[in-house]
């Protein structure tokens, strides 16, 4: 097929020898299946911020902070020169968040770097080598439902180690390979620390999952992973290999109203009184005589 203009640099620079096909597109990117010497791989070209449908872009990138400060305060302040190195680092996020999950034990496809707006990264492969099928596209055993989603909670797990949650995972987002299941699609990946939505994120990410294999085995529906991840996260005790129950008891006790009453009812009394100290002292100032009057 003809070389689609933005994998021609990767060609010119023998990265890529033959584009094969198309392998599928998406809302922030188009897939191609390329061919990297003996070797087949994915080039993933991200769509161009005008054309991008993904919604809500901002909301995910809060919290992205690049070491440049003059980047830094471009791209918070909105100016072109803001918005073309937000694009930039929109497009380096998947990368270097598949670079950190890697390491972090979370299966993921390998990346080999991300060139201009096209990331090149390994093919995931199901039992027969043929290219991995999205988990919306097939049925599953039974018992390899529990054994799977156990396997995306430590996923889940370890990506939250290192600070980072997916966003928009689901069953379109990961591969059945023949190892189990991989992660994909990361460039809207969250800073779990540094953005307001979290939480809410978190808990999106793990009821996708959770919705999808509870339809194999229903008991699942019943586990509570992103309340018990997020309150490990809260109090600093996540472990990558820590055991997870699915389990979690929100803290119900009373609030002790009338004790929460009285510290604002003493507060509010002081910041009167500390006003009326104020008005007594500017009263003073206006009736002292000035010493010099001429």
């Amino acid at each position: 097929m003809k070389t689609p203009k933005r994998i021609e640099p990767l060609v010119e620079d023998g990265l890529v020898d033959e584009v094969l096909r198309p392998l599928m597109s998406g809302k922030e990117a188009t897939v191609y299946l390329v061919r990297c010497g003996e070797h087949i791989r994915c080039a993933k070209v991200y769509k161009d911020v005008a054309v991008r449908s993904f919604k809500k872009a901002a909301q995910y990138q809060e919290g992205r902070k690049v070491r440049n400060s003059r980047r830094q305060r471009a791209m918070e302040k909105g100016s072109r020169f803001g918005r073309d190195e937000q694009e930039k680092v929109w497009q380096t996020a998947e990368a270097d968040a598949l670079y950190k999950l890697r390491d972090a034990g979370v299966r993921v496809p390998e990346a080999f770097g991300c060139f201009d707006g096209v990331l090149l990264m390994e093919l995931i492969t199901d039992g027969a080598g043929e290219v991995a099928p999205r988990l919306n596209d097939i049925l599953i055993p039974v018992e390899r439902a529990v054994e799977d989603h156990t396997t995306m909670m430590h996923y889940v797990l370890r990506m939250l180690c290192v600070g980072l949650i997916h966003g928009d995972l689901s069953e379109f987002n990961v591969l059945q390979a023949e190892d189990g299941p991989v992660i994909i699609d990361l460039p809207q990946v969250v800073n779990a620390a540094g953005n307001n939505n979290a939480p809410t994120m978190l808990a999106r990410d793990v009821g996708n999952m959770t919705r999808y294999y509870s339809q194999y085995a229903p008991e699942l529906a019943e586990t509570r992973y992103a309340e018990e991840l997020w309150s490990l996260f809260e109090a600093g005790d996540l472990h990558p290999d820590m055991k997870l129950t699915g389990k979690f008891k929100r803290n119900e006790s009373l609030a002790d109203v009338s004790s929460v009453l009285q510290q604002i009812e003493e507060a509010f009394k002081e910041e009167m009184d500390k006003r009326e100290r104020m008005k007594g002292d500017e009263s003073q100032v206006e009736q002292e005589p000035d010493p010099y009057p001429y």
